[in-house]
Formats: structure tokens, sequence, C-alpha cells
């Protein structure tokens, strides 16, 4: 049998309630899914010789990133009470190749309190492949945001840092 289950801002259905692997699952509706604060991220004007910085200057980013993160979810595990507002949220992204697609869902599920639980590509229904030049929308699980559109907003900056670091060129800001 199905069951479905209000997750957060999402709802989920799994395909065999005595299933508690979560085998597959599809994410019937989003919080905020219309309107989910996609950004283009158009081709920058950077020079090629400071890539090598762009690439340093994220890795150095990401870390702090890292540290902070772990930081709330070690406060929230040592402290009384339970501070997380826990939630999936779906994100496009201006990710336009396979690589920069694995790279950013790997930086997000690496990040303490976060969770890329899928992808596919936008206008794709149940296991078709879609448009291979369409967006590719991200599942994501965030513990620490009060709403989608937090989680979004995180998303979309680690995002625009990672395709500026990537990308030869840059991103235009």
């Amino acid at each position: 049998g199905v069951r479905t289950g209000n997750y957060g801002w999402a709802t989920v259905q799994t395909a065999d309630a005595s299933d508690t692997r979560f085998r597959k699952f599809n994410i019937t509706s989003v919080a905020g899914a219309p309107a989910d604060g996609t950004q283009d991220f158009r081709d920058g004007t950077a020079s090629v010789w400071s890539w090598p910085l762009r690439l340093a200057g994220f890795v150095l980013w990401y870390l702090w990133a890292l540290v902070t993160s772990s930081g709330a979810v070690l406060h929230d595990l040592i402290t009384p009470g339970d501070d997380a507002r826990s939630g999936i949220a779906r994100v496009r992204t201006s990710c336009r190749t396979d690589l920069e697609v694995t790279v950013l869902s790997s930086l997000i599920t690496l990040t303490p309190g976060t969770l890329t639980l899928g992808t596919r590509r936008a206008g794709a229904m149940g296991d078709e492949p879609g448009d291979p030049d369409a967006r590719r929308l991200l599942y994501v699980h965030g513990l620490y945001f009060d709403d989608a559109d937090g989680l979004r907003a995180d998303i979309h900056d680690m995002e625009r840092r990672m395709l500026h670091a990537l990308r030869r060129t840059g991103v235009a800001a």
C-alpha cells in the first residue's frame, strides 16, 4: 500500500507501508514550490587567472561553514531540549553539468544538518529522465531552518559560491 506523511514543509509518499527502509519515495508537494526563489547565475567576467584563488577562497568558506554548522548540531545535542525545525525543500539549481550537480549535492550532504534526498530534472514525472537541458531540482532536508525559503536561500548562497569557484570565469554577482 501507499503511505503518505507530512514532514515539515513536504508531503512524502512511500511505496510500501511495511518497508521502513524508504527504498522508493515520491515527494508529492513541497511548500513554496511555485515561488521557490530560483536564481539565474550567468557567466561572470572574472579572469581565468583568478580561478585558483576563487577555488581556494571557496574551500576556506566551506570549511568555515562546516565548523559553524557542526557547532550548531553539537550545541543541540549537548543542551536540553530540541532546537531542530526540520523540513524538506525543493531547490531549483543553476547547475549546468552533472559534475556541478554532484558537487553541490555532496557539499549539502557533507554539511551537518542538511541532506540531499534526491535530484531530478525540472518537468520530469515518475521515472522518466526529462529534458536534458532542463534545470536540475534538488530535494533537501534541513534541520535548523524556520521555513523552506530560509533553506533555499542558504542552498542558493552555497551554489553561487561553488559555481563562482568552479567555473573558469565565475558567475555574475
